[in-house]
């Protein structure tokens, strides 16, 4: 015996896991792409307060930035900012304070990817991601 809805969920279920091993396998080069965009960011703020202001490295599914101030000759860490990419979401985990920001990662044609603030329940473009990034980490005393 046949059941329409049971092959209809199967069908759903198959696309879904799909379109999420689609995803998975993305997920990787979109935190790289993130990583050249923060890349670039930096490279201007440290242009404007010295190249020990700030750092950067990319390790496997991790990117971690510091940010220095310099007080009495020497650079203090100000600031730390931890991006981890999450299969589960999937998508990026941004830490950063207090509360994290869950970033999703979906893929549109062209091998492009799109990204989602989850709590916001809003996409958002890579020029804002990058904001809410490095924004409070490498401007704290400006607030928002």
């Amino acid at each position: 015996m046949s059941f329409q809805w049971l092959e209809m969920r199967i069908t759903e279920e198959q696309d879904r896991r799909r379109k999420e091993a689609i995803v998975l396998e993305r997920l990787p080069r979109a935190l790289e792409e993130l990583h050249k965009a923060l890349a670039a960011c930096l490279e201007e703020f440290t242009a404007a307060f010295g190249t020990e202001a700030a750092e950067m490295t990319l390790q496997s599914s991790r990117i971690h930035i510091s940010i220095r101030e310099e007080q009495d000759g020497k650079w203090q860490q100000s600031a730390k900012v931890d991006i981890s990419a999450v299969p589960s979401v999937p998508g990026f985990q941004i830490e950063h304070g207090n509360e994290p920001l869950i970033i999703e990662v979906g893929m549109l044609p062209g091998d492009k990817v799109f990204y989602r603030d989850r709590k916001m329940d809003k996409y958002v473009a890579l020029d804002e991601l990058t904001r809410r990034v490095l924004d409070r980490a490498l401007f704290p005393k400006l607030g928002e």
